[in-house]
C-alpha cells in the first residue's frame, strides 16, 4: 500500500512589531515614565541619569590633585605666603693676618705697593709694629702675596693664647699650627721644602728643642740652621700672655730674586733698588740711566715696574758689567738693556737727554774709600745735572750722608725733594730723592 506524500509543516509566519502597541506592564522599567508618542519632540522629557560620584566635585588644573580631594578654600584675608630665601653665595675667601719684613725706612713704600696691588682686600692694623714690619689682614690667595717686590717676607700669623710655648705642645696648638704650616707649604711646587728652622727667644731651651723635633716629624722635614721652612715664636707685641707664630709664605726671602745668578759683595738689596726705582716716578716712555750699574740690579727692577723707551747702565768695572750681563740674560732683558763701560763722571750722553737716573754710590767700605768718594761724588752731581733734563728725577744712595748733604746744600742744580733712612746689611745708609732744577 503507497504512502500519500508527506505535507512540510506549516510555519505561522512572524507578526510584524506593532509599533503603536504597548509594552506589558510587567517589562517596562519602573524609573522609565511611559512614552507619550502623541507629544512633540521639544514637549517631551528628557530621560535624567544619576550623577557619578566623582561629579560632585569640579575638575582642578592640577593633575596631580586627587579627585576625592575638595579644592582648598582661599580665605581673602589669610597672608600670602613668603618668598623663598635667596640661594645661599659662595663663601668669601677667609680673611688672614699677616706680616710684611722689609727694609727699616721702606714700609711706607712697600705698603703703597701693598695697597696698590690688593686695593680694600688689606687692612693695616695699628697694633705697635716693630721697626720694618707691617701687620695687615688680607682677604684672598695668599699666593698673591709672593708677589710683592719692596717686600723682604711675607709671614702667616697664627696666635695662640697661652702664657707659655709649652703649651703649642698640647692636641690642639699643635694641630693648629700644624693646619697652617700645611697651608703655608701648599702655596709651593712639591719638594721646594726640604729643611725647617724655628727662630725664637730660648730655642736652645728643651721646650723648644721638642716643638722643633715633634714639628720636624709631623712634617717630614729635616731641622737645619738655615730651614726652608721658617717659624718665628714671639709675642705679640704689647702682650706677654700670649705666643704667635710666624710663618714665612716662601722658601727663600722674596729679596732672593731668581734672576740673580751671579752676586758681588756689597751689591745692592733687590728691594731697596725696587724702592729706589719706585721714587722716580717711572714712565713708558723714559730714558732710564743707572750710574755705576755694577751687577744690574736697579736696571732690572726699574724694568720690573714699568717700560722704558730706552735702559741704560754705565760702569767702569769689566768684571761688574759681566756679572751685570749674566743677570739680564737670566731676568729675560738682553734686547730691552744696555751695558756699556764708562766713567760716570764723564759720559758720552748728550746734554739734557735723560728723564731719570739712578745710582749705588760707592759707600767707602766695601768699594771705593772715603777720601775717593771726596773726588768722585761732586763730580757724579755735576754729570748727572747736565744730562739730566729740567724736571726730572734722581735717586742716589750712599752711606756718605754728611759728604752728600753738604754737596747737595752748595750745589744750585738740584732740589732735595727727601732724605729716606734705610737699614741694609748692618749700615744705614740713605736714599736721596732729587729734582733736577
Amino acid at each position: 500500500m503507497t504512502r500519500p506524500p508527506r505535507r512540510p509543516p506549516q510555519r505561522r509566519p512572524r507578526r510584524a512589531p506593532d509599533t503603536e502597541r504597548e509594552l506589558p506592564e510587567k517589562r517596562r522599567s519602573k524609573r522609565t515614565p511611559p512614552v507619550d508618542d502623541t507629544r512633540p519632540d521639544s514637549d517631551r522629557p528628557r530621560p535624567t541619569r544619576r550623577p557619578k560620584k566623582d561629579d560632585i566635585y569640579q575638575e582642578t588644573p592640577d593633575k596631580r590633585r586627587s579627585k576625592r580631594t575638595p579644592p582648598p578654600v582661599q580665605r581673602p584675608d589669610r597672608k600670602p605666603k613668603p618668598a623663598p630665601p635667596p640661594k645661599p653665595q659662595p663663601p668669601e675667601p677667609p680673611e688672614g693676618t699677616f706680616i710684611a719684613d722689609v727694609a727699616e725706612g721702606l714700609e711706607r713704600i712697600a705698603f703703597s705697593e701693598i695697597r696698590r696691588r690688593f686695593d680694600e682686600r688689606v687692612e693695616r692694623l695699628d697694633s705697635g709694629d716693630r721697626p720694618g714690619e707691617i701687620r695687615f689682614t688680607y682677604v684672598g690667595n695668599p699666593y698673591q702675596l709672593l708677589k710683592l717686590q719692596t717686600v723682604q717676607a711675607v709671614y702667616a700669623v697664627q696666635q695662640f693664647a697661652v702664657p707659655r710655648p709649652k703649651a703649642l705642645l698640647g692636641h690642639q696648638h699643635f694641630n693648629a699650627l700644624l693646619k697652617r704650616i700645611t697651608a703655608v707649604r701648599d702655596l709651593s711646587p712639591e719638594g721646594a721644602y726640604a729643611t725647617l728652622h724655628i727662630k725664637a727667644a730660648g730655642s736652645e731651651s728643651s721646650v723648644m728643642k721638642r716643638l722643633r723635633d715633634e714639628l720636624a716629624a709631623a712634617t717630614k722635614l729635616q731641622p737645619a740652621d738655615e730651614g726652608d721652612l721658617l717659624i718665628r715664636l714671639r709675642h705679640p707685641p704689647g702682650d706677654e700672655e700670649s705666643w704667635e707664630a710666624l710663618i714665612r709664605l716662601s722658601p727663600r726671602p722674596l729679596a732672593t730674586r731668581a734672576w740673580r745668578v751671579c752676586n758681588r759683595e756689597g751689591a745692592l738689596n733687590a728691594t731697596i733698588a725696587h724702592a729706589m726705582a719706585f721714587l722716580t716716578q717711572p714712565k713708558p716712555d723714559d730714558v732710564f740711566l743707572n750710574l755705576l750699574c755694577g751687577t744690574g740690579t736697579l736696571l732690572i727692577e726699574r724694568l720690573a715696574q714699568e717700560s722704558a723707551r730706552s735702559a741704560i747702565g754705565y760702569d767702569e768695572d769689566e768684571a761688574a758689567l759681566a756679572c751685570a750681563r749674566r743677570n739680564v740674560e737670566a731676568a729675560g732683558l738682553s734686547d730691552k738693556i744696555q751695558l756699556n763701560r764708562g766713567d760716570a763722571r764723564d759720559l758720552p750722553i748728550a746734554a739734557k737727554s735723560v728723564d731719570a737716573i739712578c745710582a749705588d754710590l760707592p759707600f767707602g767700605h766695601l768699594v771705593g774709600s772715603h777720601e775717593s768718594n771726596l773726588e768722585l761724588y761732586p763730580a757724579v752731581l755735576r754729570e748727572a745735572a747736565r744730562i739730566l733734563k729740567p724736571g726730572g728725577r734722581c735717586v742716589l744712595i750712599s752711606h756718605e750722608v754728611r759728604l752728600m748733604e753738604s754737596l747737595l746744600e752748595e750745589s744750585p742744580h738740584w732740589a732735595t725733594e727727601q732724605i729716606i733712612r734705610v737699614e741694609q746689611g748692618g749700615l744705614n745708609p740713605r736714599m736721596f730723592v732729587l729734582v733736577r732744577k
